[in-house]
Formats: structure tokens, C-alpha cells, sequence
């Protein structure tokens, strides 16, 4: 009996030369302290449970967000394409120890797949991103469990492309728990809100977007009267920067309009003015062909910009058809009546007044050189006339010469071709007048319109960019 002790003590001793024996497997007492405690950790660790003790107990999520770029935004198909920081915080019981039984030791990584992990998704994921695989997770000695890892998210966003290029966007991110309820997880935030909402520490700022804001919100929610859920919502706000659109949209729609106004100085008696501005009107057609290409399109709507751009088309043809009407009214054809005196008085007495035009006494007084060369004719005639009458009977002989009738004729067919003429140079005149004081107060409408509208659209503009 004594040699069975002796030989039990002696293999004892021998085992502990050798090393120590933990869970099946010897350690060598020079293995490194991480492997030790990996082993340790990770030996009769079970993770298709969720890690606690007693299951009443709830596992709380910590989750936060940092925006690294805003990588694509399609607003045909409403996907908003991010590349983001995500983190995430929790308390697993089972994974505790003592550092100062693992020389100091106070926190390790272990492979993300021997461990349990939240179900935690995104509700608004449209696709699987190109995301880089982090295989490992930090633990801590108190059982704190931090998961950091780069996400690129592709998610669906109900995208407000009214106010392109000025426009501002608000695309959500909801993290929440697919199976679990709010008994099992719980969400929460692991930074405060104001520091999350102004975080660009690691934005790239120097794309198409500009970061504003990101805004957090926590919220419990339950489906057709089943157990709560709980849920962790970022807002991402990012603008859009409008300098390439304004300068290759805006800029050259507006140079077309200025020369539209300009070409209103050409004289409208020229036929100048009407393919001038044709030609504009062919220039501003190609212009929307080359630049449909880069407006968004959506089934929902159309941006301002584009309601902009067939208003100025419009505006276009207004102005042609404009110009198409004064060189009617200035190039009247002969045979034409005398304008109505209703016209006159309203476009050359009203119109002249309210227009401020220094020469409308010329208008007013256009047909006085006319009557005055009628009444001269007419005096002529008379004084002729009252000659043949009173030298009828001396010159009774000269009455059967047919030379001197046929000289009488054609003085006379010169002197109603004369007046024919003046006539026809009276109305022309007055249509003329008509012409210009008409031209000039639809210039003057249109003119008004137009700043309208642009002071209407810049105002609309600079509110939504400074919102």
C-alpha cells in the first residue's frame, strides 16, 4: 500500500514537471498567454446560444455609424450606394476571465465565426455589397464584445430629385434585429447623438455629395400585434454640389435667352430678326437633346430644371411668333386698308404714352403730309377746272383738237396714279408705326416676363441651397 502511494505521488510529480493538463489538452507552462486564453475561452463555448446566464437577461446592442463616402446615387431606380464604418458593442457572459491569471491580459481577439453575433441587418438593403470580409472581433476581459467592420451598403431611398441640382437627400438606415425580439436584444447608441450627427472625421469630401448631418432615432415597433422589436434608425442628409450642372445646364440656358432678348434690337422691317431667332430656337433644341442625357429621370416626377428648360423653349417660340407678327404688320402688301382708328388710338396715342416714347406726336400726326398734298390736288383740280370753265368760250376752238383731250387724259391718269402712290404710302406708314409701337410693347411684356420668372427661380434656388 505504501509502494501504491509512493508510485502515484511520484507520477503526480512527474505530470506537473511536464505541464498542466486543462480540458483534455496539456498546456506547456511556456505557451504564450494568448493561446491560453483562446483555449480557455473557447473550449466548452457553445454560440448557437445567446450568451447569458439567465435568460431573462438581456443582451444589449450598442451600434454606431460613421459615413466614409457616398459612392453612387440612382435616381432611376431610387438605390442610394454608401460605404460606411459600423460598429457594434455587447456583453457576452461567457467570454470573462481573470487577466491576472493570463500575465495581465486584457483583451483579445477570437474569430468572429466561434462566436455568437446579433442578427442585426439593415432593413432597406436592396443588394449585396462589395464588402471586405473582417474575420475577427475584439474581446475584452469584463465580456465585451466590440465588432468593427467596413460595409458597402446598397439601399433603397425614396430620392426628391424636384430641386436638382439644389437638391437635398434623406436616406435612412435601419439596423434591427431580424428574430429577435426586444426581450432578447435590445438596441441603443453607442456614442451620443450629437456626436454621431456631425462625425466627418473619416467622410471623403470630395465627390459629387457633401455630407451634412447624419441623425439617429430609436424606436420599438411591433408587427400585427406580435412582440416588440426594437430598432436603431440613421438619417444620412447629404446635398448635392452644384457647380458642374449650373455651369454646363444653367449658364449656357441662359446665354441663349440673353442673346433672345438681344436679338429684339434688330430693326423688325429686316428679315434678320426672324432667322436670327430661329436659329436660336434650332440651338436651344439641340442643346436639350445633349443634355436630356444628364438630367435625372424618374417615374415619380421631373425636376424643376427640366420644367426650366421647356418654359425657356417656350419662351423661344413666343418670342418668334412675335417677331413672325411685326414683320407682318410692318410689311403689309398694297391694297391693304387704312389702319381701324380703334388701333390708332390705343398703340399710337395710349400706347405711346404709357410706353413712354418721345416721338409719339410723329405717330399721332403720321397722315398730315397726306392730306395736306390730297387738298393741294384737290385745289388744283378746282382752279382747273374753274379756268377751262371761264375760257371755255375763248379757246372753243381748241375743243375739237384730240391732241389736247389726249393731253388731258394722261395728265389726269398721272394725277390719280400719284395719289394712288401717296395713298398706298399713307397705309403703309401707319401699319409701319403700328409695327414699331407693337414691337416695342410685346418686347417689353416679354422682357418683364422673362425676369419674372428667372427672379422667381433664383429666389426658389438660393432658399432650397441655403435650407
Amino acid at each position: 500500500r505504501g509502494s501504491l502511494s509512493l508510485t502515484t505521488c511520484t507520477a503526480q510529480g512527474i505530470s506537473n514537471m511536464l505541464g498542466t493538463q486543462h480540458g483534455g489538452r496539456v498546456l506547456e507552462p511556456s505557451e504564450p498567454a494568448l493561446r491560453r486564453l483562446a483555449h480557455h475561452l473557447l473550449a466548452h463555448y457553445q454560440k448557437g446560444t445567446r450568451p447569458v446566464r439567465d435568460w431573462r437577461t438581456t443582451t444589449n446592442v450598442a451600434l454606431d455609424l460613421m459615413v466614409y463616402a457616398i459612392l453612387s446615387v440612382d435616381e432611376k431606380n431610387q438605390v442610394l450606394t454608401t460605404y460606411i464604418w459600423y460598429r457594434q458593442h455587447w456583453t457576452d457572459e461567457f467570454l470573462k476571465w481573470d487577466p491576472a491569471h493570463f500575465d495581465n491580459l486584457t483583451e483579445i481577439s477570437l474569430p468572429v465565426e466561434s462566436i455568437w453575433v446579433p442578427d442585426i441587418l439593415i432593413n432597406e438593403f436592396v443588394d449585396v455589397g462589395k464588402s471586405p470580409h473582417i474575420p475577427y472581433v475584439y474581446v475584452s476581459h469584463h465580456g465585451e464584445v466590440q465588432n468593427l467592420k467596413p460595409i458597402q451598403v446598397m439601399t433603397a431611398c425614396s430620392l426628391d430629385i424636384y430641386n436638382f441640382p439644389f437638391d437635398v437627400q434623406n436616406c435612412s438606415l435601419t439596423f434591427t434585429s431580424w428574430l429577435h425580439h426586444i426581450r432578447d436584444i435590445n438596441l441603443s447608441l453607442w456614442r451620443q447623438p450629437e456626436l454621431v450627427k456631425f462625425d466627418r472625421s473619416v467622410f471623403m469630401n470630395q465627390g459629387e455629395w457633401e455630407l451634412l448631418y447624419v441623425l439617429s432615432r430609436f424606436r420599438e415597433f411591433s408587427v400585427k400585434s406580435s412582440d416588440s422589436y426594437a430598432e436603431m434608425k440613421f438619417y444620412v442628409v447629404i446635398r448635392r454640389r452644384p457647380l458642374f450642372y449650373t455651369v454646363s445646364l444653367l449658364l449656357p440656358s441662359i446665354f441663349l435667352m440673353v442673346m433672345d432678348i438681344v436679338g429684339f434690337y434688330l430693326p423688325p422691317h429686316s428679315g434678320e430678326r426672324v432667322s436670327f431667332k430661329i436659329t436660336l430656337l434650332l440651338g436651344y433644341s439641340v442643346f436639350l437633346i445633349i443634355v436630356s442625357d444628364t438630367l435625372p429621370a424618374t417615374a415619380v416626377g421631373t425636376p424643376l430644371i427640366g420644367i426650366y428648360f421647356v418654359v425657356c423653349m417656350a419662351l423661344l417660340v413666343i418670342s418668334l411668333t412675335e417677331t413672325i407678327l411685326i414683320v407682318r404688320l410692318v410689311h403689309k402688301q398694297d391694297l391693304q386698308p387704312h389702319v381701324p382708328e380703334w388701333v390708332k388710338h390705343l398703340l399710337l396715342e395710349k400706347a405711346t404714352i404709357l410706353l413712354c416714347i418721345r416721338d409719339r406726336k410723329k405717330f399721332s400726326q403720321s397722315r398730315t403730309p397726306s392730306l395736306d398734298t390730297s387738298r393741294q390736288v384737290e385745289n388744283h383740280d378746282s382752279t382747273g377746272k374753274g379756268c377751262t370753265e371761264r375760257t371755255c368760250g375763248n379757246r372753243s376752238s381748241l375743243e375739237g383738237s384730240a391732241a389736247l383731250q389726249e393731253v388731258l387724259r394722261e395728265t389726269t391718269a398721272i394725277r390719280q396714279l400719284l395719289e394712288k402712290r401717296e395713298e398706298f404710302r399713307d397705309v403703309a406708314r401707319e401699319w409701319l408705326q403700328v409695327g414699331y409701337v407693337l414691337d416695342i410693347l410685346l418686347f417689353r411684356v416679354y422682357l418683364a416676363a422673362v425676369l419674372a420668372y428667372s427672379i422667381t427661380l433664383g429666389t426658389l434656388w438660393s432658399v432650397w441651397r441655403d435650407a
